[in-house]
C-alpha cells in the first residue's frame, strides 16, 4: 500500500526534506539513494527481498519517477541491488565479508573445523555457507608467475588449480593457485579436494611450509569473463590480490591470484609494532 507525500515527508532525511528547486538534482537523487541504503542496513529491505518499483518509490517519497530511477542506479552499481526482469532485489549479501589476512594463513585458523583452507574457515566464521567449483590441470604459467616460481615460462611447468567460490550460493571470489609442477605432480594438490587447511597444508607435508606471505592488491575494473563468473555489473570494481607464499629460504612455492568484488569485500590487515615503533 502507498503512503501520502506527507507521511512519507516525515521519515526522510532532512537532506531530501530540505532540497528547493534551486539545489541541483543530483543532490536529490544522492538523498533518496541514502534512504533506500539506510533501510537496507537497518533490514527493512531484508536480503533478497522485492523493492519497490522507481514509480512506488517516487510516490512514496514525493519525488518523481526519473530522480528515483537515478538512485536505484547508483544502488546497483554499489552492488547493493539487483535488477531484472521480475524488478529489482536488495542483493543476498549486504553485509561486507572480512578479509582478514592477518590471521586467515595461520594453520590452526586454515584448518578449523576441518576447512579446505582459508576461505572455507572464513566464511563459515561469518555465519554462511562456503563451497567451490574447483578444477586443476597442469598450465603454462604466466610469465610474471613463472619468474617468481622459478620455473621455465614456455613450458607446462606448474599445477595451476582454479576454482569459482561461493558464500550461500553467491559467487563472492576467482582463485587461480600456480604450484610448481616438480614440487605437486602425483601429490593430493592434484586433487579437487586437498583435505583440511588446503594447499597450504599439503604443501607444508612435502616439506615446503610458508614462512613468509605477500600480497600485492590493485584495484580495477572486471573482465568480461568476471562479469559473468561473479555475476557483477560492467561498472563496478574487483580487488586483484596477488598471494606469493615463501618457504624460510625464500623460495615462492606458491602463486595465487585472487579476484574479489570490491562491493562484496572489506580487506583487513594489522600488524604488531614493536617498542621502538
Amino acid at each position: 500500500m502507498l503512503v501520502s507525500v506527507a507521511s512519507a515527508m516525515e521519515w526522510l532525511p532532512d537532506k531530501v526534506t530540505r532540497m528547493t528547486e534551486d539545489e541541483p538534482r543530483r543532490a536529490t537523487f544522492r538523498a533518496v539513494a541514502d534512504e533506500v541504503r539506510t533501510r537496507i542496513q537497518r533490514g527493512t529491505y531484508a536480503p533478497g527481498a522485492k523493492l519497490p518499483t522507481e514509480g512506488e518509490l517516487a510516490d512514496e517519497i514525493g519525488t518523481n519517477r526519473g530522480t528515483a530511477a537515478q538512485a536505484l542506479r547508483l544502488l546497483a552499481s554499489e552492488g547493493l541491488i539487483d535488477k531484472s526482469r521480475r524488478g529489482m532485489f536488495v542483493h543476498r549479501i549486504v553485509k561486507k565479508i572480512v578479509r582478514d589476512s592477518t590471521s586467515r594463513y595461520v594453520r590452526a585458523r586454515r584448518e578449523e573445523g576441518q576447512a579446505r583452507g582459508a576461505f572455507e574457515a572464513e566464511i563459515r566464521g561469518l555465519g554462511m555457507t562456503p563451497s567451490s567449483i574447483t578444477t586443476t590441470q597442469h598450465a603454462q604459467p604466466p610469465a610474471w608467475v613463472a619468474d617468481l616460481l622459478g620455473v621455465d615460462g614456455n613450458d607446462v611447468s606448474t599445477l595451476a588449480r582454479v576454482r569459482r567460490m561461493l558464500a550461500d550460493d553467491v559467487p563472492v571470489q576467482l582463485a587461480t593457485s600456480y604450484l610448481p609442477l616438480a614440487i605437486a605432480e602425483g601429490t593430493r594438490l592434484e586433487e579437487i579436494d586437498t583435505g583440511p587447511g588446503g594447499s597450504k597444508s599439503r604443501l607444508a607435508e612435502l616439506g615446503h611450509p610458508q614462512a613468509t606471505i605477500t600480497e600485492e592488491i590493485d584495484v580495477r575494473p572486471p573482465t568480461a569473463e568476471e562479469v559473468g563468473a561473479l555475476d557483477m555489473r560492467e561498472d563496478q570494481r574487483v580487488y586483484e590480490i596477488a598471494h606469493i607464499g615463501r618457504t624460510e629460504d625464500g623460495r615462492a612455492v606458491e602463486v595465487t591470484v585472487h579476484v574479489l568484488p570490491t562491493h562484496l569485500w572489506r580487506l583487513s590487515y594489522s600488524w604488531p609494532l614493536g617498542p621502538t615503533h
